[in-house]
C-alpha cells in the first residue's frame, strides 16, 4: 500500500501543489557569476561576503536553513547572534577561490538530517560557536598555507574544543500546501549559561529595483503587535507569519545600502542591513522602520540558554490569515508529518537492515532534497544590464557566456552544493537524478528534461555546462542517466514512462550530433573534449592548445561517446516496442558504435590504437605536428572509462524488433571487420543475452587486473582516479628541455589548474566509481558466474565479477561506516568529529576522498553525486557477494 507521502508525490508531476514550497533558497548568492556586473568578470570580488548583508541581489537570495516558493519571491531563513560577533550570522561564511589554498570552501558546520520529497517534513542542524566567529583567522591562516598544506577548517581553529557552541536544529512540517510549521531548538553544549538571539527572517526577493514595468509593484510586510507579520505579494497573494512569544518585530527593506557600499545616498531609508545594524548597535531604532512595514522583517527572540539545556521557538507561515489560535493544532500536525516521513522511509529502505547504513542512506537522501534550489538567470538581460542599476554599469570588457544569450532559466534545480556550487552543473545533475528517482521519479525526470529544453540547450545542440562557462564540455552522461531513471521508475511503478524517453531522446539526438560535429575533429570517430569537467589533468591541459602544437586523441572522450551510442541504442530499442519506426534509430546507433570501436583500434586507418598491447591498457594518443604519434602512458581513469561502453540486448527484446534484428545481422555478416571488434554475437551469454562492449573478455580482464590491484587503482575506499604506480614512477614528457610530469597525489591538487580545488590524480570520486560498478554489473549480466577475476589482484582470491564489483561498492560505503575502532574514514584525524557524541551519527557527503585513507575533501555538502552512496547501499543488499570466495595458491 502506498504511503501518504508517496501519494503526495504522485498528485502532480510539476513543482506545484505540495512541492510549491521547499528548501529552494540558496546558501550563497554572493561571489556568483549571476551577481557579477564587473567589467572583467571578477565574480568573487564584485559582491563579497562583507558586502552581502548590505547589497540587494538581482538574481537570487541566500540564507541559513531557508525555504521559498518555487519562483523565489518570498523567502524565509534563520539568522542568529551569539552576543560576541560583530555581525549577525545571516549567511554561511566561506573562502573565495583566490583565498583558499585549494579553492573556495565553506567554513561552517551544518548537516542536512531529514526531508521528505514534498518537504512535508525537513530537519537540519547548524553548529554555532558561542565565542566570536573566527572570520579573520580563517582567511589569514588559509592565505598563509600553500597547496602542499591541507585546508584550514573551522574545527582546526579549536573553537569547538571547550564545547562552547549551540546545536541549533531547524525543523519544518507542512500543515497544508501553503502552510508551514517551524520549530527552532537551540541546545547549549557548554557548561555555562549562554545568550543567544534568534531571528527568523522573512523577506521578498527584490524585483522592484531593476526598472521593469511588470515588477514595479512593491510587495509589503506589515507587523501586527509583536507576534504576526502580514505578507502581501502581487503574484502569491496574502500570507501571515505567526511568531509565538516573540520579543519584538523588526522591519527594514531588501534594498541596497548604497551609502555604505558606494558612498551614494540611499534610496531606501531602512536598507537591507538595517536589522543587523539594529542588533549590533544595541537597539538603535534609527536602523529599523518604527511603523513596522517593509520588505524584510525578523521576529526577535533573545534567550539565555542554561548549560546543557535547550530552548525552542515556534512559528507558522500560512495562507490562512485569520487563525485565532495558530498553534492549537501545531503538535498534532507535527507528529503526524514526522510519522508519515518515517513511514515513507521505512518503505523506501525496506531492503536495508543495518541501522547504521539506514542512517547514512537517509541523510544522503536528505542532502539530495535539501540541495534543491530556485535557479534564475536570464543571460541576455544580465549581459545588457537592467534599465536601473544600483551602481553605474558600463558594460563588460569580458562578456562571459556571450554565446548563450538564449538562456533563460527560472526553475527548481538540483544543485551540487548550495554553498560551493549554487548553480547547476550539467554532468553532476545527471548523477543526481538516479538517487532522486528513488525518492521522486517525477522530479528526477523533470531535471533531465529541463536541461535539454530550448531555453537551456544551445541551438547548436550543446548542453550548458555550468554558469562560469556554459560553453565548457562535460561528459555525455545524460542518455545514461535517462535510461537509469527510466529503469528505476519502471521498477517502482511496474510500467515505464515511454513518453519521457521519447521526449528526451529527440533532444539527445541534437546533442549527439553536436558531439559528432564539434569533437570528432578529424571525422574518424575518435573524440576529444578537453577538460570534460573531470579535472582529469593529464601531462598537458587538454582544454588549451598544446605547447608543441598537434592534438590529442582522447581515450576517455572516445569511451564516453561509445557509451553514449549504446545508451541511445538501448533507449531507441525501448521506444521501438511501442513506436516501431524507432528501430531505424536503434540501427543507426548500433552501427555508429561499431565504427567507434573500430576507430579505437585503428586511428584514421593508420594502425594506431588507443589500446597498448604491452601495458594492456588504454591511453591517450598525442599527434605531433610532424604527424608522428605516441601514446601518453598515464595509468588514469582515462583508461578505465572504455569500460562504461557496455550494453546487453536479450533475445526476447530482439524478437520484438524484427527490423532492427535483421539490420544487425546484416551488418555482422557483411562487415566481419566490425563484427570482430565486439562480442561473439552468435554465442549468447547468460540468459540468451548479447553483449555490446568496447572490451572483450581478455582486454576486460587485463583492465580489471590493474583496477583491482591495491598497488595501483584499488584503494581501501574505492577506485583511485590515478594509479598509485605513479607515486614512485611519475609519468614524464620532455619538450624543449622542459619536463612535464604527472604524479600520483592522494588528496588535493598541488597545482592551480582549474582552480586547484580538486584533481583526478589520485582521489576517489563517487560518480566514476558508480559508473564502473554499474558497468561491471552489466558485464556480469552477460557472463554470469563463469567470468571470474582475482580480487584483489595478487591476493589469490578468485570470485565472480559481480562479487568483486559489490566488494568495491562496500569499500565506498565504508568511507562513511564506522570501522572496528569506531572511526569514520571521511573524518580523518578530526577527533571532535570522530569521538564526540554530539558529532557522531552526523554525515558530510564530500566532493571527493583521499585515495589512501578515504578522508573527505573539497566541497563538504556535495550530496549531489556523493549521494550515490544511497544507491550503492541498495546495490549491496541486492547483489551481496557469496560468503566465501575461492582462494588459489600463489
Amino acid at each position: 500500500m502506498p504511503t501518504v507521502e508517496r501519494e503526495r508525490i504522485y498528485e502532480r508531476a510539476d513543482n506545484k501543489g505540495w512541492k510549491k514550497w521547499g528548501p529552494y533558497l540558496s546558501e550563497r548568492a554572493w561571489g556568483t557569476v549571476r551577481e557579477d556586473y564587473s567589467p572583467y568578470g571578477d565574480a568573487w570580488n564584485f559582491v563579497t561576503h562583507d558586502m552581502a548583508r548590505s547589497r540587494a541581489y538581482r538574481w537570487g537570495e541566500e540564507g541559513i536553513g531557508g525555504i521559498s516558493d518555487n519562483k523565489g519571491h518570498i523567502c524565509f531563513a534563520l539568522a542568529f547572534w551569539n552576543h560576541k560577533d560583530n555581525i549577525l550570522k545571516e549567511r554561511l561564511f566561506g573562502l573565495t577561490g583566490p583565498e583558499g589554498n585549494h579553492g573556495e570552501d565553506v567554513k561552517e558546520l551544518y548537516y542536512y538530517l531529514d526531508s521528505t520529497p514534498t518537504h512535508s517534513y525537513m530537519k537540519m542542524l547548524y553548529k554555532y560557536p558561542q565565542q566570536e566567529f573566527p572570520y579573520n583567522r580563517l582567511v589569514i591562516e588559509t592565505m598563509r598555507r600553500d597547496r602542499q598544506s591541507p585546508e584550514f577548517e573551522l574545527t582546526d581553529t579549536g573553537i569547538f574544543e571547550k564545547d562552547e557552541y549551540f546545536d541549533i536544529f531547524i525543523e519544518y512540517a507542512k500543515a497544508g500546501l501553503n502552510d508551514w510549521l517551524v520549530t527552532i531548538t537551540a541546545h547549549n553544549r557548554s557548561n555555562k549559561t549562554a545568550p543567544l538571539t534568534m531571528l527568523p527572517t522573512i523577506w521578498f526577493r527584490n524585483t522592484w529595483s531593476w526598472g521593469y514595468e511588470q515588477y514595479n509593484a512593491r510587495p509589503m510586510l506589515n507587523g501586527i503587535a509583536n507576534n504576526q507579520i502580514e505578507v502581501n505579494h502581487k503574484q502569491l497573494g496574502k500570507y501571515k507569519l505567526y511568531c509565538e512569544n516573540a520579543d519584538a518585530l523588526l522591519f527594514c527593506d531588501n534594498d541596497t545600502n548604497t551609502e555604505r557600499l558606494y558612498g551614494r545616498p540611499n534610496v531606501a531609508k531602512y536598507p537591507k542591513d538595517g536589522i543587523n545594524n539594529f542588533i549590533m548597535s544595541g537597539g538603535k531604532k534609527t536602523f529599523v522602520n518604527p511603523n513596522q512595514i517593509g520588505t524584510k522583517a525578523s521576529a526577535q527572540y533573545t534567550r539565555k540558554v542554561p548549560a546543557g539545556e535547550s530552548v525552542s521557538i515556534r512559528l507558522r507561515f500560512s495562507d490562512q490569515t485569520t487563525m485565532a489560535q495558530p498553534f492549537a493544532d501545531f503538535d498534532e500536525i507535527w507528529n503526524k508529518r514526522l510519522s508519515e516521513a518515517d513511514a515513507f522511509y521505512a518503505d523506501l529502505q525496506k531492503n536495508v537492515t543495518d541501522p547504521e547504513l539506514m542512517a547514512i542512506q537517509r541523510q544522503a537522501y536528505a542532502g539530495m532534497l535539501w540541495n534543491k534550489q530556485f535557479y534564475y538567470y536570464n543571460v541576455n538581460e544580465w549581459l545588457k544590464g537592467d534599465p536601473k542599476m544600483p551602481v553605474p554599469f558600463q558594460g563588460r570588457v569580458y562578456a562571459r557566456n556571450e554565446n548563450w544569450r538564449h538562456m533563460y532559466t527560472a526553475n527548481i534545480l538540483s544543485m551540487p552544493d548550495k554553498w560551493e556550487y549554487p548553480w547547476f552543473a550539467a554532468w553532476d545533475l545527471a548523477f543526481h537524478t538516479l538517487t532522486l528517482a528513488r525518492l521522486d521519479p517525477h522530479f528526477a525526470k523533470r531535471q533531465l528534461a529541463v536541461i535539454l529544453r530550448e531555453y537551456y540547450m544551445h541551438p547548436n545542440g550543446q548542453i550548458p555546462a555550468y554558469e562560469w562557462n556554459f560553453g565548457d564540455v562535460n561528459p555525455p552522461v545524460h542518455a545514461w542517466a535517462t535510461w537509469k531513471v527510466y529503469e528505476i521508475d519502471k521498477e517502482a511503478n511496474g510500467v515505464g514512462d515511454v513518453n519521457f524517453l521519447e521526449r528526451v531522446f529527440h533532444k539527445l539526438l541534437l546533442n549527439f550530433t553536436w558531439w559528432v560535429n564539434r569533437k570528432d575533429v578529424s571525422g574518424n570517430n575518435i573524440f576529444g573534449g578537453g577538460f570534460l569537467g573531470l579535472d582529469n589533468i593529464g601531462v598537458f591541459d587538454r582544454s588549451q592548445p598544446l605547447p608543441m602544437g598537434g592534438r590529442i586523441e582522447q581515450a576517455d572522450g572516445t569511451g564516453w561517446m561509445a557509451m553514449y551510442t549504446l545508451n541511445m541504442l538501448r533507449i531507441a530499442c525501448e521506444i521501438s516496442l511501442t513506436r516501431p519506426s524507432y528501430q531505424d534509430m536503434a540501427s543507426k546507433f548500433f552501427e555508429h558504435f561499431l565504427h567507434i570501436a573500430s576507430a579505437m583500434n585503428n586511428l584514421g586507418r593508420q594502425n594506431i590504437s588507443l589500446w597498448d598491447e604491452v601495458d594492456q591498457f588504454y591511453y591517450d594518443v598525442l599527434h605531433m605536428p610532424d604527424n608522428n604519434a605516441r601514446l601518453l602512458k598515464i595509468r588514469s581513469m582515462v583508461g578505465l572509462i572504455p569500460l562504461f561502453a557496455v550494453e546487453i540486448l536479450d533475445e526476447a527484446l530482439l524478437s520484438k524488433l524484427p527490423d532492427f534484428k535483421r539490420r544487425v545481422e546484416w551488418v555482422l555478416t557483411n562487415r566481419p571487420d566490425l563484427a570482430s571488434l565486439v562480442s561473439r554475437w552468435h554465442e549468447p551469454g547468460k540468459g540468451e543475452t548479447h553483449l555490446l562492449s568496447l572490451l572483450r573478455g581478455h582486454r576486460m580482464k587485463m583492465i580489471l587486473k590493474r583496477m583491482f590491484d591495491e598497488t595501483e587503482f584499488l584503494s581501501d575506499y574505492g577506485i583511485r582516479a590515478l594509479s598509485k604506480y605513479h607515486e614512485k614512477m611519475p609519468y614524464q614528457f620532455e619538450l624543449n628541455s622542459e619536463i612535464f610530469q604527472v604524479r600520483y597525489v592522494a588528496a588535493e591538487s598541488e597545482m592551480s589548474m582549474f582552480g586547484g580545488n580538486s584533481n583526478w590524480r589520485g582521489p576517489i570520486w563517487f560518480p566514476v566509481n558508480f559508473l564502473l560498478i554499474d558497468s561491471l554489473l552489466k558485464f556480469y549480466q552477460y557472463y554470469g558466474d563463469d567470468f571470474e577475476v582475482e580480487y584483489p589482484t595478487n591476493s589469490g582470491q578468485i570470485m565472480s565479477v559481480k562479487d568483486a564489483t559489490v566488494l568495491v561498492a562496500q569499500r565506498l560505503i565504508n568511507i562513511f561506516k564506522r570501522d572496528a575502532n569506531g572511526q569514520v574514514a571521511a573524518y580523518g584525524q578530526d577527533r571532535k568529529m570522530q569521538d564526540d557524541p554530539h558529532f557522531q551519527g552526523l554525515y558530510l557527503f564530500y566532493e571527493y576522498f583521499n585515495g589512501d585513507n578515504g578522508m573527505g575533501l573539497g566541497a563538504n555538502h556535495q550530496t549531489g553525486w556523493t549521494g550515490l552512496v544511497a544507491d550503492l547501499i541498495e546495490y549491496w543488499y541486492k547483489y551481496q557477494p557469496q560468503e566465501a570466495a575461492v582462494v588459489v595458491s600463489k
